[in-house]
């Protein structure tokens, strides 16, 4: 699909919200990045700017990409609303055309799965790969399952080997550090929590 059909897609769902996410940063980030020491940091499908700004909070200098603008202008609102929108550049990218430049010490990729052919997930988490410094990060999040609320979607969840198969990574040049499915919790459109399980594969490059 075309760039304006994705963009438009992702917009249109924002829209229709006033928070389609919950502010709070990404579980498996904290935990995952919490200890490493603060530098440059990529987040691919920034969204509202959740994770962006708890890096940037932490010393990170962040380059926050995503597709809808509408995303990323509240995002921007909520940057200078915590005093950070100094370390955080706000990009708009259709993964799928174009890709932010730069290598960085840090790249994660969370929950970037999309109906159809609107994202071409392998070869952007590809491209994720090749922007990770050496001695940098890779955190990749995704969910293993679909939601209770939407049982019949036709999305491609990968299992964690999937996702490191598609990588593609060359030999001797990563070092695999986690490769896991795990429990969250997360409020359904009726407000009940419900338990999900995502998938995260954290790899540093030598």
């Amino acid at each position: 699909m075309s760039e304006d059909t994705g963009a438009r897609f992702w917009d249109d769902r924002y829209a229709q919200h006033e928070h389609l996410w919950s502010g709070e940063p990404n579980a498996a980030l904290v935990r995952e990045v919490g200890d490493l020491p603060p530098g440059t940091a990529l987040d691919l499908g920034a969204g509202e700017g959740a994770d962006a700004i708890w890096l940037a909070r932490r010393g990170w200098r962040v380059t926050a990409a995503d597709i809808s603008q509408v995303a990323l202008d509240r995002a921007a609102r909520h940057a200078r609303d915590a005093g950070v929108a100094d370390r955080i550049d706000l990009q708009r990218h259709d993964l799928a055309e174009t890709f932010p430049g730069g290598s960085y010490d840090l790249v994660c990729a969370f929950f970037l799965h999309s109906p159809g052919e609107l994202l071409p997930r392998g070869r952007v988490l590809r491209s994720a790969a090749a922007a990770v410094a050496p001695g940098g990060t890779l955190l990749i999040v995704g969910h293993a399952g679909p939601p209770p609320w939407e049982p019949g979607t036709d999305v491609h969840l990968p299992t964690p080997q999937e996702v490191l198969d598609a990588l593609e990574l060359p030999d001797g040049e990563w070092e695999l550090l986690l490769s896991e499915e795990h429990e969250r919790v997360q409020k359904g459109p009726d407000g009940e929590p419900h338990t999900r399980i995502d998938n995260a594969l954290k790899l540093r490059r030598t």
